[in-house]
């Protein structure tokens, strides 16, 4: 789109890319005479001014010259010395070259002109100046002359070497832009000579064979340096021929779509894919000289431009000088043109002003300017955006903490080379380093099972005194005799206790720990020698009597009753157990000390009430009374409540202390919910390590004691090694991050179904719930007996429910409004084995019946939910506790149990039935479509015969085979286990591309090479091969199974198989 306009006949030039504001010199052309037949010339500058939105340029400088100009550039010579813009060079139509300082033109000073010299014979038609050394000036006139100029001094000019033969007139000279020593000149002939300035000779001369090439225009490539263009102006051949030195037998590429010849180019400096021409068939193209389209033709008038030229200050600009006087500047950027026709009414009704002294003096009356009926011309930019819009640079952050960065290739490579690879940088960003070193630390640990020395670690490392107990509770989990050193944690050490007790009674202790009868004190027997002892009427002869008789039970209520508790005591051991548990019960009912309580607990075994009814500030006695005196099957659960106790106070100190029985029980599931409640951190991402370190070790340490793997079902446990996994994967820890997430892809799946279905569906009446559900989708295992019904029964299928108390089933709730009835079905799915629904909390009563469709239809079909509930579920402890009762403790039998289902409260309030309804509704459809899922999957498939895999490649399936055999003998580690079974399912993807001959030959020939090696147990040189064929493939090709080959053959070193 035409922004600025300039009525001249003239040369131009624009001011080089460092000056500021951008002008553009023009120089009154020899070629041409303009509507007044005026022979005088000038030099004038304009100034590209865009606040002003007229179409007309400023004049900031004009100076009256002798000759007219051929040719007229502007260079950098001299730039930004003393503020200086540089020199203005033009060529005269009598041979003379003038050096011109603009700034002495923009000031209207006398001493515009620099230097001046005659050296040519004719007509300086062509100027260029060296971008290396911008004194350097080459110049071409008649005769074959060519000359360069060092503007330091005019009056010696060089020749390039001697003419070229035939002589003719020079019409164009070019530097090459890469090198500095080569120049380019072209004539009318169409043949154009390089030449080398260092040697002083042409080093190759290019022309057309058909003779018909009229040269009009010759450019250097701005970026290939053996690159350049000629530009044909007969109008039998209105082409642009690319050339290439290196192949200089026939062009490159030729340019056609110009229908007359070429009168004009312009390479673009700041994008080499835009080249402009313009042509006697009064268009003004802008090529992508790489492609060869035209990509841009500018909205000319029906008039030849002699001369176009982009501007170097801003580039997405050009100039167009015309014959008919006009110089034009245009946008490739596109606009409209509605503000230029309301710019030329504008300069219309300046040139009839009233106050005119050739007109009549009268007003004009206001000018009425048409509204447009239609739309305002719009015109569009380049079709492909250029180089100085596009983005030089991008980068966006992808799965696994990678950045993805991209940048724009440097340069443009000749189309005959290999065009190089365009390069995607991908780069890893760890934003938390210190998260990585304690997850690498943990890792090491599990690895190597050092978890003494890891916590040892975590002690002297841990910020607070609590998460120092932590730690400290834990290592003790993984050494012997746990509960005494529990014992010792907690202040209580039982040689020191004996001390004191010695120091206390002021005698020595025995070597067995015991003290020993006084040795003065002797047992008296004198009560044998009087008889009459036994028959007093007292209550020592009552006593007395009762035992002759046998009456133990007698003889200790008589003790107790005159407050001998020692002899009651004493005789009840010899009345029977019975007898001594009641014995012991009156003793303890009857004391009221401070200690009265503990002993009554260590003798009767009542733990219970220590537990939940002693001061929370003495939890560490009550704790050592737990380590000390409960048996295996009270220990964990006694353990809980005394934690939860704790965990009620509210605070992180209660929190903390509730962690640490916890930690003793082996609730992991607790220890987690603790942990996270009330945990004041200011690092969140901190506390979400420790966290799980804190439970990794805590569930490895049960492992130590049960001597197998244990699987912790808990929710929280589950979120936070999700989000540790996260975190780990936004760090680049990808393989240590799916070692921490759910086992098995169903649970994976288990959970991004509820997260992104159920959970959603039960958020949007989060309101109606008192509770949310206890419900786990788990599709894989089924619970109580489907309801099959005949196909006859219905008008199509109906998925069978369970009918578990509480179990949602879809019917008729008072107020609601029925669900309807499902379509029919071509045929009948065979009925599969569901899942419970989750437990509802509706009150008790019959359930809701299904209402069939009314009318004939056969038999109607049994109630839904009808089927016999499952029996002998088992639900969970709410933890996993120690076997046994507890680290350290002593042998018992297995203690087992079976705990309730959790209290269901009333899911309704009084309003909000009918949202009730709606929420079932939504919740069963969930179902419903994961019951449809399901059945279809339980479809028997059909039989596909497989394909061999051809003999040849057989080798690659034994070796790989035999090697997953060898490494799942080997390994112990389940981490390791886990990763070879995934990767013996995954390795068939291999398999099947080979059955299916899909691989390229490269890469089965990588594979072989690996496989030998593998044979070897050369797994580095397996593992070097593995990389040179991922590098030199295509992924798409191989990803299915080149990763599983890495984890393969790196375990495999590992493990030395």
């Amino acid at each position: 789109m035409r922004v600025k306009e300039i009525l001249r006949t003239a040369t131009q030039a624009w001011s080089p890319a460092a000056h500021h504001p951008a002008y553009l010199a023009l120089g009154t052309s020899a070629q041409q005479l303009d509507a007044s037949f005026n022979t005088t010339a000038a030099l004038e500058i304009f100034e590209m001014d865009f606040a002003d939105t007229s179409m007309d340029m400023k004049l900031r400088g004009s100076l009256s010259t002798t000759n007219r100009f051929h040719s007229l550039i502007w260079v950098t010579f001299d730039m930004g010395v003393d503020g200086s813009s540089g020199r203005l060079i033009g060529g005269g139509e009598n041979g003379t070259l003038t050096v011109y300082s603009p700034d002495a033109i923009l000031s209207s000073a006398d001493d515009a002109v620099i230097g001046q010299s005659s050296k040519h014979t004719g007509p300086v038609r062509a100027l260029d100046y060296n971008p290396f050394q911008s004194n350097l000036l080459a110049s071409g006139a008649n005769d074959s002359e060519i000359y360069i100029w060092d503007l330091n001094n005019l009056s010696n000019p060089m020749t390039p070497g001697t003419k070229s033969q035939p002589v003719e007139d020079v019409c164009v000279v070019a530097w090459n832009k890469q090198v500095q020593h080569i120049l380019a000149s072209a004539g009318p002939s169409g043949r154009a000579v390089v030449w080398d300035l260092r040697k002083n000779e042409p080093i190759i001369k290019i022309s057309d064979h058909s003779n018909r090439m009229h040269c009009s225009g010759m450019l250097w490539h701005p970026e290939v340096a053996t690159q350049m263009i000629l530009a044909s102006e007969d109008d039998r051949q209105p082409v642009i021929q690319m050339w290439d030195l290196r192949f200089a037998t026939s062009p490159l590429k030729v340019l056609e779509n110009h229908t007359r010849g070429i009168l004009s180019v312009s390479w673009s400096q700041a994008d080499p894919e835009l080249l402009l021409s313009s042509a006697k068939d009064n268009r003004i193209l802008c090529w992508n000289p790489n492609t060869g389209e035209v990509i841009y033709e500018l909205p000319t008038v029906n008039q030849w431009c002699f001369d176009v030229q982009w501007c170097p200050r801003n580039p997405a600009l050009l100039s167009a000088a015309s014959f008919d006087g006009h110089i034009s500047v245009y946008t490739v950027m596109g606009g409209c043109l509605e503000a230029q026709q309301y710019s030329s009414v504008d300069k219309i009704s300046g040139a009839f002003d009233p106050s005119d002294p050739f007109g009549t003096g009268q007003a004009l009356p206001p000018l009425q300017v048409p509204q447009p009926t239609a739309a305002p011309t719009i015109i569009p930019p380049l079709r492909t955006p250029p180089k100085w819009e596009r983005r030089p640079i991008g980068a966006s952050f992808t799965f696994g903490g990678k950045l993805v960065t991209f940048d724009s290739p440097r340069s443009v490579q000749p189309a005959p080379s290999p065009q190089p690879p365009r390069q995607v940088h991908v780069s890893q960003v760890i934003t938390e380093a210190e998260f990585l070193q304690r997850s690498r630390e943990l890792q090491a640990t599990l690895q190597s099972g050092s978890f003494i020395s890891y916590c040892h670690n975590k002690i002297s490392s841990a910020p607070s005194e609590a998460e120092q107990d932590i730690w400290r509770f834990l290592l003790v989990n993984f050494e012997d005799e746990a509960r005494v050193k529990f014992l010792r944690l907690l202040g209580f050490s039982k040689d020191e206790l004996e001390k004191k007790i010695s120091s206390c009674l002021g005698k020595k202790l025995q070597p067995n720990g015991h003290c020993g009868v006084s040795p003065e004190v002797k047992p008296s027997r004198s009560f044998l020698l009087n008889s009459s002892l036994f028959f007093s009427v007292d209550t020592d002869g009552l006593i007395s009597q009762a035992l002759l008789v046998g009456n133990f039970e007698g003889a200790v209520d008589l003790c107790l009753s005159d407050g001998r508790y020692a002899e009651a005591i004493l005789l009840s051991i010899s009345g029977g157990e019975e007898l001594l548990k009641k014995t012991q019960q009156r003793y303890l009912n009857k004391q009221t000390n401070r200690v009265s309580m503990l002993i009554s607990s260590v003798v009767t075994q009542n733990w219970t009430d220590i537990v939940q009814d002693c001061e929370l500030d003495n939890w560490k006695e009550a704790l050592a009374a737990l380590l000390t005196y409960a048996n295996p099957e009270e220990f964990a659960p006694l353990c809980d409540t005394l934690g939860s106790r704790l965990e009620a106070g509210g605070t992180e100190k209660r929190c903390l202390q509730a962690c640490l029985c916890y930690i003793c029980s082996g609730n992991i599931h607790k220890l987690v919910e603790c942990w996270s409640s009330q945990r004041d951190c200011t690092a969140p991402l901190m506390c979400v390590c420790v966290c799980v370190c804190v439970c990794v070790c805590s569930l490895k340490s049960i492992e130590r004691l049960r001597n197998s793997e244990v699987t912790v079902q808990s929710s929280v446990l589950e979120e936070k090694l999700i989000h540790y996994a996260n975190i780990l994967a936004n760090q680049g820890s990808l393989e240590t991050a799916l070692s921490y997430l759910p086992q098995t892809s169903q649970q994976v799946h288990t959970h991004i179904y509820t997260r992104t279905h159920t959970q959603i569906a039960i958020s949007t009446y989060w309101p109606l719930y008192q509770k949310p559900l206890p419900y786990r989708f788990s599709p894989s295992q089924p619970v109580g007996s489907p309801v099959v019904f005949p196909p006859s029964s219905l008008s199509g299928p109906v998925p069978p429910l369970s009918s578990a108390p509480g179990g949602i089933v879809p019917g008729s709730l008072p107020g609601s409004v029925p669900m309807m009835p499902t379509p029919p079905a071509p045929g009948f799915l065979p009925a599969a084995s569901l899942p419970p629904l989750p437990p509802s909390s509706l009150p008790g009563g019959p359930m809701p019946m299904y209402s069939g469709p009314s009318g004939p239809q056969g038999a109607a079909p049994p109630p839904l939910g009808t089927a016999p509930p499952p029996t002998g579920t088992v639900y969970p402890p709410p933890g996993v506790g120690y076997p046994q009762g507890g680290p350290g403790a002593p042998g018992a039998k297995t203690y087992s149990q079976s705990v309730p289902p959790p209290p269901t409260g009333n899911l309704l309030t009084s309003s909000g039935l009918c949202l009730c309804n709606r929420l079932m509704c939504i919740l069963v459809k969930l179902y419903l479509d994961c019951l449809r899922v399901e059945v279809l999957q339980q479809l028997p498939a059909e039989r596909v015969e497989q394909k061999e895999i051809p003999a040849e490649h057989m080798i690659l399936k034994s070796t790989f085979d035999s090697l997953v055999q060898r490494c799942q003998l080997a390994a112990t580690d389940p981490q390791t286990k886990r990763k070879l079974d995934d990767a013996s399912k995954r390795i068939g993807s291999l398999y099947d591309k080979l059955r299916d001959q899909l691989l390229s030959p490269s890469i089965l020939s990588g594979l072989h090479e690996i496989s030998r090696c593998v044979s070897a147990r050369n797994y580095q040189r397996a593992l070097e091969l593995h990389t040179q064929v991922v590098s030199s493939s295509n992924f798409s090709e191989i990803s299915a199974f080149m990763p599983v080959l890495k984890v393969l053959m790196t375990i495999g070193n590992k493990l030395g198989v």
